[in-house]
């Protein structure tokens, strides 16, 4: 990772990889209009996060698909923090996964009929992820058995309950609360939001043993190998398979995470495939032994045919 201050332009500037379009993760970002944790304004993505030990709004934007640019709004002379401007260019850099090479991944799609016309359809699309590991919990599990919108509902009545806002320029920004304010509640102030009973137990107790330091994206990344880390996500209250393999794919950042049983991608593959129904799971587990090290972006490109 590379990135440099222009003090001209008062901005960060990230030097980007080869196989990335801007455009495919703009794309990405902006498929909800109820999407409430960062907020797209022409080419600009507008983001409040706590980064450091303070919350920090920016603004990210890519012209020409080797530069980044990162506006940071609310912190004043941000380009004499060298600490800051090194954690916003490793957060922004997660985030969009750059340091991932996709030139594996496009040459395994070459060989996949399936695969193939997908990822020449969204290709540079990076798998957009989700850094903090108690957001990344949370989303899994309120999008347990719901629907994509009603689960994007949930998340914003969360967040707005109980994250952190900022007012810029007219707008309000907010910021995914933290596993201590989450500890802190009671399920029923949880189920008047429209959470299940249960569901507001899974939230508080993941957000419970975050707050006690007894979980944590080191401690789980430290294991080294997907195998243990899902086997050690699975021994938590609410956390199941799929939501293991989520939290792997969009937190953890492990290539090979998969989803199998995520109805999204099921659709996603019966759409493709031109099928009538959805294809079983052992259709699903031939068709993914080609995409063996590669699961969780075959996933994540066969979503955007949906999403």
């Amino acid at each position: 990772m590379h990135f440099n201050w222009d003090d001209h332009a008062n901005c960060l500037i990230l030097q980007l990889p080869e196989l990335f379009r801007y455009e495919h993760n703009l794309d990405y970002l902006s498929r909800s209009t109820n999407e409430c944790l960062f907020h797209v304004d022409n080419l600009d993505i507008y983001k409040l996060q706590r980064i450091v030990d303070k919350h920090v709004l920016i603004a990210v934007n890519s012209a020409d698909n080797a530069t980044m640019r990162i506006r940071i709004m609310n912190v004043e002379n941000a380009g004499q923090q060298l600490e800051l401007l090194k954690a916003i260019a490793e957060y922004v850099w997660e985030w969009f996964d750059l340091g991932r090479d996709l030139g594996p991944f496009y040459t395994l799609a070459e060989r996949d009929p399936l695969l193939g016309p997908v990822a020449q359809r969204f290709y540079g699309l990076r798998l957009m992820g989700i850094p903090d590991l108690f957001e990344a919990l949370s989303w899994g599990i309120i999008g347990q058995q719901i629907n994509l919108a009603f689960a994007y509902t949930l998340k914003r009545r969360l967040v707005e309950a109980f994250g952190t806002s900022l007012v810029w320029e007219g707008r309000t920004y907010w910021a995914f609360p933290s596993p201590e304010t989450i500890a802190g509640l009671t399920p029923d102030a949880l189920t008047v939001l429209q959470f299940t009973g249960k569901k507001a137990e899974y939230l508080i107790g993941v957000a419970a043993l975050m707050a006690e330091g007894k979980l944590t994206k080191e401690r789980l990344l430290a294991l080294g190998s997907i195998q243990a880390m899902e086997k050690e996500l699975v021994r938590i209250r609410g956390i199941g398979p799929w939501t293991a393999n989520y939290v792997l794919m969009r937190c953890l950042r492990d290539p090979a995470a998969f989803p199998l049983a995520d109805v999204g991608l099921h659709n996603a593959l019966k759409h493709v495939m031109g099928l009538d129904d959805k294809p079983s799971l052992e259709t699903i587990t031939r068709l993914a032994a080609n995409w063996a090290g590669w699961e969780a972006y075959a996933t994540f490109y066969l979503w955007r045919v949906l999403y």
